[in-house]
């Protein structure tokens, strides 16, 4: 099934796409950042990379973290990071009604073969 996805380019380094967002959202859902590293089968070095970038690139965070102890630390949403995703969610969501017909065009003339 074909799927639209989007990447905002802010400049030339900082951008914002379908995986950030996806790491975004399963560090709320997980509770930490190497919970959603092991769900997205990534490693937590890599997942902790990406978020730093994405923290940098706004002005307030997008999660905020919280050093371990007898129980390990954990992350969380910042009330920004909330509306970034389902900003971006949005965004995709319209982007797909708006160019449904134009996919659906394209998606006939793929072969067979794939």
């Amino acid at each position: 099934m074909t799927r639209l996805t989007i990447r905002l380019d802010f400049d030339a380094a900082r951008h914002v796409g379908h995986g950030k967002i996806r790491l975004i959202e399963s560090i709320a859902e997980e509770g930490s950042i190497s919970g959603a590293a092991r769900k997205m089968g990534m490693s937590y070095r890599r997942a902790w990379l990406l978020l730093d970038e994405v923290n940098r690139m706004f002005r307030e965070p997008v999660v905020e973290t919280h050093l371990g102890g007898k129980g390990g630390g954990n992350a969380r949403l910042t009330e920004f990071g909330r509306a970034l995703v389902e900003l971006y969610r949005e965004i995709e969501i319209d982007a797909g009604k708006r160019f449904a017909k134009r996919i659906a065009e394209i998606e006939e003339r793929l072969s067979a073969e794939g």
